[in-house]
């Protein structure tokens, strides 16, 4: 139906869709700078959110695989934020970013707490993305420690033995080990960073004027605030279409990069 409705001007609401054949593609890609405006941004946050959350997730998940007192704790700590939901979780940033660190800076005159975070372009595509690597970093770090506690031991204590330094046994033995895990993990983060709506909405709503909004919210608001189901539901088709081309090319890439035991 999705696809049927790409060729219509239906307004979501009446019983009958008016067929427009390719009008809503071509009004999209000639006459919808704001779509593309989305487009880009969601493609560079993609991109940057993607390669922190992962590099941050191994990281903690090297750090909790050491022999540590209190790394079932910290493990449980770090995971936390994956359970709250987006929306409540984008509102506690939201007061932290604007009243949070504004306290901070004012008590304290470290510039970095003084900035407005969600008051300029480039302050609140970090905001986003830093929001979307303290809920996924978890969720990621908990994949990367089941996958690393699988690496043989004993593959590693030969490798030591033989005097490779410890960059030598995370280039050349643990990270081609755990491949299937990154390739999961760049999956997952890939598709929830291009599907990202609920924190966009509540901590920029697409602000400063449309600078940060993503691709689901331009589609949400075209299709169900302006009621151009149309060309809405077509935007979702190229998203759509764009998303699976992205993301089955990376688990390919990644999948050649796998190993067998």
């Amino acid at each position: 139906m999705g696809f049927y409705y790409t060729f219509t001007d239906w307004d979501g609401i009446s019983s009958h869709a008016k067929w427009s054949g390719l009008d809503n593609l071509r009004k999209i890609l000639t006459d919808d700078e704001r779509f593309w405006t989305s487009f880009w941004f969601t493609l560079r946050f993609t991109l940057v959110a993607v390669i922190a959350t992962n590099l941050v997730a191994f990281g903690l998940a090297m750090l909790l695989n050491q022999a540590l007192k209190t790394k079932k704790v910290l493990r449980t700590v770090i995971f936390l934020p994956n359970v709250i939901g987006g929306l409540l979780l984008g509102y506690i940033w939201y007061f932290i970013f604007v009243r949070g660190f504004a306290a901070i800076g004012e008590s304290t005159g470290i510039e970095l707490f003084n900035l407005a975070w969600l008051g300029t372009k480039e302050t609140a595509f970090w905001g986003i993305v830093i929001v979307f690597v303290w809920q996924s970093a978890g969720y990621m770090m908990v994949i990367y420690v089941a996958a690393l506690v699988s690496v043989p031991k004993d593959l590693l204590e030969a490798a030591k033995i033989d005097g490779a330094s410890s960059g030598q046994m995370l280039r050349s033995i643990i990270v081609p080990m755990i491949m299937p895990a990154v390739t999961i993990c760049l999956f997952l983060t890939t598709s929830n960073a291009f599907k990202m709506f609920d924190l966009n909405l509540s901590l920029t709503g697409g602000g400063p004027g449309y600078a940060t909004e993503s691709i689901a919210l331009n589609i949400y608001r075209e299709a169900l605030t302006y009621s151009h189901y149309g060309l809405g539901t077509a935007k979702a088709m190229i998203f759509f279409i764009g998303v699976a081309l992205i993301t089955v090319t990376q688990v390919l890439l990644t999948k050649k990069k796998e190993v067998e035991v």
